[in-house]
């Protein structure tokens, strides 16, 4: 049988992108993926669709399997000859336990490799704009377990020593024991007034940071309502913050946007979502799928010299077009002599990555703008093929055969409801958790309010819309929406940086 192997991975504080190179590639070989509550979900989308996913995750009192079980299920499975990655929130060496783990695993003789991860208790912090050393301020830290159980009849920390040894205290799981914390810091010479932050969900953007003092850190929490996971930071760095904070002044930092492409191009808003500080909940409307059949696609494809133009209303349609033409065993020399008109500049950047640069770009997607472009370069008498959704608008094809235009619209693809928990966002929405929603095509506006069901327009009337242009406001106006802001280019970007300029 086949060697198994181990690699206990620290997956980062919380934001995925913190991961390193090392653990990403680790994560994609895996034929096992063990991992924790604090490790972002987001990760798991790297993996084989054929990895097999354990979540053992661990929050306070509630364990989805005990250490002593975990520890035998990575033995099993590598004695199984399984590739496993033991994936950890922050670093497996940092209170991970991956000592533990690494040493039953030594046991058996089965072979591991620790793959670091960024640690909460200097990222965290870095997040809220505290240094945990600064020149003139603090020249040492030490990251203490917050978690010890204060009724040990001895404890294994030396409180007469760390308390005003250190310069800064870092605690990690520490919101429960707080009152002893604060308590056996004063009690061993640390003042009171003590500068002293709580830091929740740090790197990700639901960060919450609560600037008190050791002294009054308990009540404080207690008023606020913080829970676990947090940490808990203690000096005079703390006021560093107030100059130094920047991840929490973010224009979008707060906010939880509702990201309604189809799931293999969400990442791209998403991403530029994040990097203003937005949470973006990607809740994808709509799948993108093949069309039922290809025999229409496939027969233009076969009689392309027919046509003198050919007209790209979107991505997806470019993708499936040459996606065909490949299957036909044809390249792009097969379109020499054809006038290519491509919709917005993302299909166009698409075209490119083929080899094809369009002849016109409308950037406005307006029939009478298209028109308007192709004034000039159409008569009447020639032939436009368009290979576009099996559902769409009929309004461009109808204004090119008022000009005499001979056009053949063929399905390249289909959007079709996406199989997510619609429920699931009605309750999001009813609890006022999303900011804003976002629609980046008329299929968006419709499959959601599908999945969302009776009532859904109002819904979504009670919290803001951004629309990528204005036919998908208009589609949205047809079903009772009232767009917030209409993106003046008809782009990601454009809607991105409409976004920005909102108000909340």
């Amino acid at each position: 049988m086949q060697q198994g192997m181990v690699y206990l991975v620290g997956a980062g504080p919380g934001d995925y992108k913190l991961i390193s190179v090392k653990a990403l590639e680790y994560i994609k070989e895996a034929d096992v993926l063990v991992y924790d509550r604090l490790a972002d979900d987001r990760l798991l989308s790297y993996v084989r669709p054929d990895t097999e996913l354990v979540y053992v995750g661990k929050a306070s009192s509630a364990h989805t399997m005990r250490q002593g079980d975990i520890n035998q299920l990575l033995v099993d499975k590598a004695l199984a000859g399984k590739t496993v990655v033991r994936l950890k929130g922050g670093d497996p060496f940092v209170f991970g336990r991956g000592g533990e783990e690494a040493l039953e695993l030594l046991k058996y003789n089965i072979p591991f490799e620790i793959v670091p991860g960024v640690t909460s208790a200097i990222s965290v912090p870095a997040y809220a704009g505290i240094p945990v050393t600064h020149r003139g301020i603090a020249t040492s830290f030490a990251v203490i377990t917050g978690h010890e159980d204060p009724a040990k009849a001895e404890s294994t920390i030396k409180w007469d020593k760390l308390a005003t040894a250190v310069d800064t205290l870092v605690f990690l799981m520490g919101i429960e024991n707080l009152p002893h914390i604060t308590a056996k810091l004063i009690e061993y010479g640390r003042s009171a007034d003590t500068p002293a932050a709580v830091i929740r969900w740090g790197t990700k953007p639901e960060q919450r940071t609560l600037v008190t003092t050791v002294g009054q850190a308990v009540e404080d929490v207690s008023k606020a309502g913080i829970k676990p996971p947090a940490i808990f930071i203690v000096g005079n760095v703390v006021t560093l913050r107030q100059q130094l904070a920047w991840f929490d002044k973010k224009p979008l930092f707060g906010k939880t946007v509702l990201v309604t492409r189809a799931r293999e191009q969400a990442s791209a808003l998403t991403a530029e979502l994040e990097k203003l500080g937005a949470a973006a909940v990607e809740a994808p409307a709509i799948k993108i799928l093949p069309p039922d059949s290809f025999v229409a696609l496939d027969a233009a494809i076969a009689a392309l010299d027919l046509y003198q133009w050919l007209i790209f209303t979107s991505v997806n349609g470019v993708e499936y077009f040459f996606k065909r033409m490949e299957e036909a065993g044809l390249d792009s020399r097969a379109l020499s002599g054809i006038k290519i008109a491509a919709i917005g500049v993302q299909t166009a950047a698409r075209l490119k990555d083929h080899g094809i640069k369009a002849d016109i770009v409308p950037l406005e997607f307006k029939a009478e703008g298209i028109v308007e472009a192709l004034t000039g370069l159409v008569e009447p008498g020639m032939r436009i093929l368009i290979p576009r959704a099996l559902v769409a608008r009929d309004v461009l094809p109808e204004k090119l055969r008022e000009m005499g235009i001979a056009v053949e619209v063929v399905p390249a693809y289909q959007t079709v409801v996406a199989d997510i928990d619609g429920q699931a966002l009605v309750s999001q929405l009813k609890s006022g958790q999303i900011d804003l929603v976002t629609f980046t095509s008329s299929s968006t506006v419709t499959n959601l309010l599908k999945l969302l069901g009776e009532g859904g327009a109002e819904l979504i009337n009670q919290v803001k819309v951004a629309c990528i242009g204005p036919i998908t406001a208009t589609t949205c106006h047809q079903h009772g929406i009232e767009p917030t802001v209409i993106a003046d280019e008809y782009t990601i970007k454009g809607l991105v940086q409409a976004i920005e300029k909102m108000s909340f």
